[in-house]
């Protein structure tokens, strides 16, 4: 837990530092595109929160899922891109850490990613469960679309054989 604490306040500093005030994001509208497209993020660096207001949660988000990311917070898969670059964004945590609780989220529900350039809300509109070894959930899709997995069943006590799987995509509460 430690570790998680460390990364999320390091997270919430790089996401504050790069905040902007409403009448200047006209003006940063193609520096922040810039951003979007080039952003990369060093291995084991906590550089977002994801936000799960269904839960009462804000994580760290590192980058890589190995073993150190995953004890730091939320892991993003290194194959996968950033929010706001139009494809798939690949996160993961442990079911009895970060994603405990996980058992209570539904079909609708909000993720919120703060990135360093931009906030990012995604909806919750379908989820799977998959064999441990099945990696066709990670492939381009041809659009934006967050994809969150964890372990499976969460109550499984020792190495689970199955993931669960969450499908959100961009969320524009003017249209939904």
């Amino acid at each position: 837990m430690e570790k998680q604490d460390a990364a999320l306040e390091e997270a919430v500093e790089k996401v504050s530092k790069s905040e902007v005030s409403f009448a200047k994001e006209k003006e940063k509208e193609e520096e922040t595109e810039s951003e979007i497209k080039n952003f990369t993020a060093a291995m084991n660096e906590a550089f977002a929160t994801l936000e799960i207001p269904k839960l009462n949660r804000t994580l760290p988000v590192v980058e890589g899922t190995d073993a150190d990311s995953l004890d730091r917070g939320v892991g993003h898969l290194t194959k996968s891109v950033f929010p706001g670059q139009g494809e798939q964004i690949v996160l993961s945590g442990h079911r009895d850490t970060v994603f405990r609780d996980f058992n209570k989220i539904e079909i609708g529900d909000l993720f919120i990613v703060n990135m360093p350039y931009g906030t990012f809300t995604y909806q919750i509109k379908d989820t799977e469960i998959v064999n441990e070894d099945d990696t066709t959930v990670i492939r381009k899709m041809g659009e934006e679309v967050l994809v969150v997995t964890t372990c499976y069943p969460f109550d499984f006590l020792g190495s689970a054989t199955q993931r669960f799987i969450i499908y959100a995509y961009p969320y524009d509460k003017e249209v939904s």
